[in-house]
């Protein structure tokens, strides 16, 4: 499975950016996660293959949102509200079971199976 993040870029406090994820099939499972300078890697959100189930990290319910176009093999991350520290390389990833990793241990572990190359987001003013 290939995966390719896009959407990022340079955008003010309050602002919002929506990413793409791009994948090479369905029927996976697709998470997003963050990694901040200096930091671990982080996951943010994840949506079942049929987009019934979707789960989030606590650091980002109410402000970001994952959705899914099956036609077009993309799942998008709204990112809304966007905070400086929000600033981060973001990544998107499929799991052949669907999230239940990430969901059960609230991102403790991934649980992924393949992995894209990033999108930056940096959140200045």
């Amino acid at each position: 499975v290939q995966l390719q993040a896009s959407g990022g870029g340079l955008v003010q406090p309050g602002g919002s950016l929506r990413l793409s994820c791009a994948a090479s099939t369905l029927g996976y499972g697709i998470g997003w996660f963050r990694q901040a300078p200096g930091k671990q890697r982080a996951w943010v959100a994840c949506a079942t293959s049929d987009g019934g189930r979707i789960y989030y990290a606590d650091s980002v319910k109410g402000r970001f949102s994952i959705s899914r176009d099956n036609a077009k093999n993309t799942v998008y991350l709204q990112l809304n509200s966007l905070k400086p520290e929000d600033t981060a390389v973001y990544y998107c990833a499929a799991d052949r079971q669907q999230c239940r990793t990430v969901s059960l241990t609230q991102g403790r572990h991934d649980g992924m199976d393949y992995w894209g190359k990033g999108t930056l987001v940096t959140v200045s003013s």
